[in-house]
């Protein structure tokens, strides 16, 4: 049976600015945040539009994850929604499905950014993906600081 894990986080910059940013993930996220990502290779399509398949290898030092590949499965330009699963990589050990949808609604001058993430855990002992609620919350606060200082 599928679990949920629904995350909100706050941010100062527009969504249309986090939104961008989402789309340049590929090239702008191990640039900004080598402390949570090495490199993310692009194997196929553009990175950006539905089909394309992306390998993340995070940086040494993060617990337990090492590589995801993921694969865009829908993009929303006009609601600012994107949407992939993760194809392989070390989140398989733990979770034998792993589907997440991340959207941006504007909220004043900056944004609200869901992450809502559809999984099955590999075993009754995984416990709930704690670790990876706490991952997005900082990436979007980071990426929030790192937009402000543009």
């Amino acid at each position: 049976m599928a679990s949920k894990l629904e995350v909100e986080v706050e941010v100062k910059s527009s969504a249309e600015k986090i939104w961008e940013s989402m789309k340049n993930f590929s090239t702008l996220f191990p640039k900004a945040f080598p402390d949570l990502y090495q490199s993310i290779e692009i194997l196929e399509g553009d990175g950006k539009s539905v089909g394309s398949i992306r390998l993340i290898k995070y940086s040494p030092g993060l617990a337990l994850i090492s590589t995801s590949t993921e694969k865009i499965e829908s993009v929303d330009e006009e609601n600012k929604t994107l949407s992939y699963t993760i194809i392989d990589g070390d989140m398989l050990k733990f979770y034998s499905s792993f589907k997440a949808t991340i959207s941006l609604a504007p909220k004043g001058d900056g944004a609200v950014v869901k992450f809502v993430s559809e999984f099955i855990k590999a075993s009754e002992e995984v416990p709930q993906p704690d670790l990876f609620k706490d991952f997005i919350v900082k990436n979007f606060q980071d990426l929030d600081a790192y937009l402000l200082k543009a």
